[in-house]
């Protein structure tokens, strides 16, 4: 490996940790390690580390609290290590912030492609130069505006950063303003992986994005569930406003009130969650890679 990166491998079961290590070092990566949450805020706040293979369950703070800290600093990638079945914790975590998980038992090949794969994505944002040339690293859709350089998205002035997945699936939306891609298109394209389980995994992801742009994500304006279809960014609100803008007077949205005509109503958008979801169950369960 031409860089050095060191992973924080954080699980109070010490064979687990010393089985995890031998495979990253063997593949040229520098290790630390912990035994629960708060040994692992520790490191972090000693040494820079660029991913997190992180347990749940574990004494003193367990991983999501864990993960609940680290989010407020920090976008590295984290990876869940989770048991077998706990499909509640892996859908808790997403939403929490991780950017993938792998499930007890795993083999060494499958962790080093995640932990890669993680790497990968993340590496590419180089440190945010203002004075770069902004030719592919930025799309400006008006009310909406993305910044590869720094994965942030501005929303009406607003800068929210966002985890590299998160970034990767809304930069992929946004190419394309109005076209609907389906979870497996998204999952295919950011994960590159086949898409099997891909529905409740892209679905946790659109719902943390929507909670960091929209104003109301139960109503979103931007990043629309189209039923049976997939999600898109809705081209009808793209107008960027200003703040002296009439259309901000209703208080509501980044662009202002519609009286809700435009926005997807909670229990459309909740409906096709769980109508993709069961489809998923259907093929063959809706949380597995």
């Amino acid at each position: 490996m031409t860089d050095t990166y060191h992973i924080l491998v954080c699980d109070d079961d010490f064979d687990i940790v010393k089985a995890i290590q031998i495979y990253l070092e063997q593949a040229g990566y520098v290790v630390h390690h912990a035994y629960n949450g708060q040994q692992a805020l520790e490191v972090l706040e000693k040494q820079t580390i660029h991913l997190v293979l992180l347990d749940i369950m574990m004494p003193l703070m367990d991983g999501m609290e864990a993960m609940a800290e680290m989010r407020k600093t920090r976008s590295m990638p984290i990876i869940l290590v989770t048991a077998k079945g706990e499909s509640h914790d892996k859908v808790s975590g997403l939403l929490g912030g991780a950017d993938d998980y792998i499930t007890k038992p795993f083999n060494g090949g499958e962790l080093l492609a995640r932990v890669n794969s993680q790497l990968r994505r993340y590496t590419q944002y180089k440190p945010y130069d203002p004075n770069e040339d902004t030719k592919g690293q930025i799309i400006d859709l008006g009310a909406l505006v993305a910044d590869k350089r720094k994965r942030a998205v501005i929303v009406d002035g607003e800068e929210y950063i966002l985890t590299p997945i998160e970034f990767d699936i809304l930069w992929l939306l946004m190419e394309r303003p109005g076209k609907v891609f389906s979870s497996e298109d998204i999952y295919k394209k950011v994960w590159n992986e086949d898409s099997m389980g891909a529905v409740s995994t892209v679905s946790v992801h659109i719902r943390h994005i929507r909670e960091k742009i929209e104003v109301n994500p139960k109503e979103p304006r931007y990043l629309k569930v189209m039923w049976g279809r997939g999600y898109m960014i809705d081209p009808k609100h793209l107008k960027r406003t200003k703040p002296e803008d009439p259309a901000m007077s209703g208080g509501e949205g980044h662009g202002g009130s519609n009286g809700g005509t435009d926005a997807e109503p909670r229990d459309a958008a909740d409906g096709a969650h769980r109508a993709e979801g069961a489809s998923e169950e259907k093929k063959g369960g809706a949380y597995g890679y």
